[in-house]
């Protein structure tokens, strides 16, 4: 009866060897080989660990900057640890498969194990049959840290253009930055329907973000080199600035602005919704005083005389216009909101 039951436990404990190493080789094809945005679990407990001490220790800081600089870790060394856990994981689960065929203690598996994993050979197996496992292990072993390490420059190069776009806005929209002051800029040859192409390079921006940060979300972590700066804030930016054109600016509404607005809304709403179920309660991560806030009527009131100032044509009807507005920003206003939580962005500005 007792050797009938230790056979059992090595069959169910060889069996959860080979889960524990499919879960986790699964795991690691869909979040850098399959081109689509899936949820991956073990990878989103791994970031929420890690965001968790992350948060805990910049709890401590009394600044901004200084939040910004250790939040700013934390994208790289998640990035990281991903292939350690994995790589754990996978020995874990071979150390199961070598107990379960009879290799000796559990000591005596994780050695071999971790031997086989890393390339050490430093243990070799009792049981010719075994071999096999040895060699596989060692080629998965392999194969997680070439994942990682492969795409690592896809990531750094979507990152690169992403950063590229919002340096660019802060040279155009002032300092700090407003939608008001993006305008007059854009009507600078005193012809807002002149600028296709500059709204058109921004609506391939926001094409690239909703494609990079839903199939890589570590993206939306990776802070900007500025700390002033965020993708996020970018992002509201531009499309503050579409809302403010549609609904303040008398004439007609050109074609690809419309563009680059559905581009942005859709962008800024596919990566919330993303992260919105498995972002468990609302981050902690603002300090008071520097959380987004939603535009006033004050605040439209005075981007509207910075425009008319500049030259530009404007709704006579204000009630309305900032109706509009309200209705148009309600698209993206709650992601703009949360990602800008969960990303520790930099205040977002208002209208102007």
């Amino acid at each position: 009866m007792q050797h009938f039951l230790l056979l059992a436990l090595r069959v169910l404990t060889g069996m959860g060897g080979v889960i524990l190493v499919i879960t986790t080789l699964s795991a690691a094809i869909r979040s850098f080989v399959l081109p689509r945005n899936e949820v991956v679990r073990l990878n989103v407990w791994v970031f929420v660990g890690i965001r968790a001490i992350f948060d805990l220790v910049a709890k401590l800081a009394h600044s901004y900057e200084r939040r910004d600089k250790i939040i700013a870790h934390y994208a790289p060394v998640a990035l990281v640890a991903l292939p350690v856990v994995w790589e754990a994981l996978v020995s874990l689960g071979y150390t199961s498969l070598y107990w379960a065929l009879g290799e000796g203690s559990w000591v005596q598996c994780y050695v071999l194990s971790n031997s086989s994993l890393l390339t050490l050979g430093s243990a070799t197996p009792h049981h010719g049959f075994t071999t096999p496992l040895t060699y596989s292990e060692a080629t998965l072993g392999l194969l997680l840290l070439t994942l990682l390490l492969s795409y690592l420059p896809t990531i750094y190069q979507a990152f690169s253009r992403r950063e590229v776009t919002v340096a660019l806005l802060e040279l155009r929209a002032g300092t700090p930055p407003t939608a008001a002051c993006l305008l007059n800029w854009l009507n600078h040859n005193s012809s807002l329907q002149d600028n296709e192409l500059q709204w058109a390079e921004w609506e391939r921006w926001f094409v690239e973000i909703e494609e990079s940060h839903t199939s890589l979300p570590i993206l939306s972590f990776f802070r900007s080199p500025q700390p002033g700066r965020s993708w996020v804030t970018s992002s509201g930016l531009i499309l503050d600035t579409a809302v403010l054109l549609f609904a303040a600016v008398e004439g007609p509404r050109p074609r690809q602005i419309e563009l680059t607005f559905k581009a942005g809304c859709l962008a800024l709403n596919r990566v919330y919704r993303f992260f919105d179920d498995k972002a468990g309660s609302e981050p902690s991560s603002i300090l008071p005083g520097e959380d987004a806030k939603e535009p006033q009527r004050a605040d439209f009131e005075l981007a509207w005389q910075e425009l008319a100032a500049g030259g530009i044509p404007m709704n006579q009807d204000r009630d309305a216009a900032w109706q509009h507005y309200q209705q148009l920003r309600a698209r993206y206003a709650p992601a703009l909101e949360f990602l800008a939580h969960l990303t520790m962005a930099p205040r977002l500005k208002t209208a102007v």
